[in-house]
């Protein structure tokens, strides 16, 4: 199936068309069969909150810190920025001294980010 020309021919395309069409008809079949096969009766009891065996007390829109989405937002950042590092590590001796400092620089400013966060009080449960 290879082409000597370099140039790729519709063939081979094909594994992709065909895991393209298994996962699509995957999905559909699946949404499907569960609408078919599902419980048809909707009671009031059915259609109520139910967490944990506990009945649900009060409103659910109660506000609550920001504390919790700012340290996952946070979690998100450094956690990224750590990715990043993966592809230089495999590569290091292609870098070279280069690469090197740039990946000092890079973990320098990562530093810097995570002193801020710290002198802001942002990981600070109170």
């Amino acid at each position: 199936m290879e082409n000597l020309q370099g140039q790729n021919l519709p063939v081979d395309y094909l594994p992709i068309l065909i895991q393209l069409v298994v996962a699509a008809g995957f999905g559909i079949t699946t949404i499907i069969g569960t609408h078919l096969i599902g419980p048809k009766v909707r009671t009031a009891n059915k259609l109520t909150s139910f967490e944990s065996g506990v009945e649900v007390i009060g409103n659910a829109r109660q506000p609550f810190s920001i504390k919790y989405f700012l340290v996952a937002i946070l979690f998100v950042i450094f956690d990224v920025e750590v990715i990043f590092m993966y592809p230089w590590a495999v590569n290091f001796r292609e870098f070279g001294m280069e690469g090197l400092i740039e990946m000092f620089i890079f973990m320098g400013l990562l530093l810097l980010g995570f002193i801020y966060v710290i002198k802001k009080k942002a990981l600070n449960w109170d």
